[in-house]
């Protein structure tokens, strides 16, 4: 076996490739910059040295392979070691379709929203059904422990991104896998550091469906206009679509308005009644693509369904970290507009007229070029009170996006003033949501260690 270094490989894909090369028996090693939980609680349990930081000596001469993560580019000066070293060089994508998915059936999900809940749903649903799946997952899945492993099923699930490769490799990262079903989860302008339009996105979504083989199958959101026109641009798979509509292929139906338990439909005949702990109708959505991914190769729908009651999600995706003096704490994941407002519906349905307070790290390399800045404030309207962490770097007008906040806003320049305006807001019974998909510099749990000492 080689010996790995991963430059990026705290990201929580780079960290997946981490896992999957260390199963399969390689010497793995690793630098980043932004080391924090869970991937960084994850590397360190299984044992992978990590070194913080890129210098020129990161990379060990005797290396046999150097994986480069999509955050790195040219003029970093590991970057730049490893090229004039001539040492050999590999996105973890091309990596992954190389050493992992030859012989395996592949199932793919991609989306703007979703895809880290739908993966975990589907090799759940595998993993129910006795297949053993292997996965790679952009996050660490509460039920497995990890965010990959190989597995010894035929069938590998992957979180299918559709951010660019590497420095070297600018096609998403999606069209590697050559999936033998894709879900297509929705689709939405994002990442508008590569993309300059949706039409963009598209092309790339496209690129994907062209690779799915005739005798496989494309799950499709039905209520979705420009997943229609991405098919439209021509398809040679068979399409099952799903959503809320009787209509189509899948389709649920709810049964409690929080989503919290639902009906689901296959060609107009109901197979089961899910009752879950996940909230929101956009994860009834993830839910149901699940069923009809699994049952693309073979899962009897009906007789994994039960399983979901005892589904425990993805760290980050609305996690209850805890609670004190009567005021619930959240962790959660959430940064483009559309999935800030999914999350709140679901939440605003279970908690009915509590109180719901959000932190919010606007830190999306999309949040930092202003792209979402004015879709940013409707989607908090199931906030009563909105804490920004406006830090320098953000180029949109906060006083903008705070003045057309409906509830409470404020701003705050940095962490520690965050915590302390959260302090003077909260209440009993107030629910408090932190959301970023990045570090938030600990704020959730220190702001939970601040209500336990209070």
């Amino acid at each position: 076996m080689s010996t790995l270094h991963i430059l990026g490989i705290a990201g929580t894909f780079m960290g997946g490739v981490a896992a999957l090369a260390r199963e399969l028996g390689h010497t793995v090693r690793g630098s980043d910059q932004a080391i924090y939980p869970p991937m960084s609680t994850q590397l360190e349990q299984l044992g992978i040295t990590l070194d913080p930081g890129y210098r020129p000596d990161s990379v060990a001469a005797d290396c046999d392979e150097v994986v480069i993560g999509n955050a790195l580019s040219r003029g970093n000066p590991a970057v730049e070691a490893v090229l004039d070293a001539g040492q050999r060089y590999i996105s973890g994508a091309q990596w992954l379709a190389e050493q992992v998915l030859p012989g395996r059936d592949t199932l793919a999900v991609a989306g703007t929203h979703g895809k880290t809940t739908t993966t975990t749903i589907l090799t759940w649903l595998l993993q129910a059904a006795g297949r053993e799946p292997g996965f790679l997952i952009g996050g660490v899945a509460e039920d497995f422990g990890v965010s990959a492993r190989a597995g010894q099923g035929r069938e590998f699930v992957v979180e299918a991104d559709e951010y660019d490769t590497a420095f070297f490799d600018k096609r998403s990262k999606f069209v590697h896998y050559r999936p033998l079903v894709a879900i297509l989860n929705n689709l939405e302008y994002d990442h508008a550091d590569i993309f300059p339009d949706v039409a963009a996105i598209q092309r790339q979504f496209h690129h994907l469906v062209r690779t799915v083989p005739a005798r496989g199958r494309l799950i499709v959101n039905g209520e979705d206009a420009y997943l229609a026109e991405v098919l439209a641009m021509g398809c040679w798979t068979p399409v099952e679509r799903f959503g809320f509509d009787p209509s189509l292929e899948w389709h649920a139906e709810l049964v409690h308005a929080d989503g919290s338990a639902f009906i689901v439909h296959h060609r107009g005949v109901a197979l089961g009644q899910v009752n879950w702990p996940l909230l929101g109708r956009h994860n009834v959505l993830n839910g149901l693509a699940a069923l009809a991914a699994a049952h693309a190769v073979g899962v009897d729908p009906a007789t994994v369904i039960p399983a979901l009651a005892q589904f425990r999600s993805v760290k980050r995706r609305l996690e209850v970290i805890g609670s004190a003096r009567d005021i619930t704490v959240y962790d959660d994941f959430a940064h483009h507009p559309t999935a800030i407002r999914t999350t709140l519906e679901g939440l605003r349905a279970k908690v009915g007229a509590a109180r719901i307070v959000v932190a919010m790290e606007p830190r999306s390399n999309s949040m930092r070029l202003g792209a979402h800045a004015d879709a940013l404030a409707p989607s908090l309207d199931g906030a009563d009170a909105v804490v920004f962490l406006h830090r320098p770097e953000l180029a949109w007008d906060a006083a903008k996006v705070i003045g057309a906040v409906q509830g409470q806003a404020h701003a705050v320049p940095d962490t520690d003033a965050l915590l302390a305006q959260l302090g003077d807001i909260a209440q009993p019974g107030d629910h408090v949501v932190f959301m970023s998909n990045g570090g938030f510099d600990g704020a959730p749990r220190r702001f939970l260690a601040q209500l336990q000492q209070g």
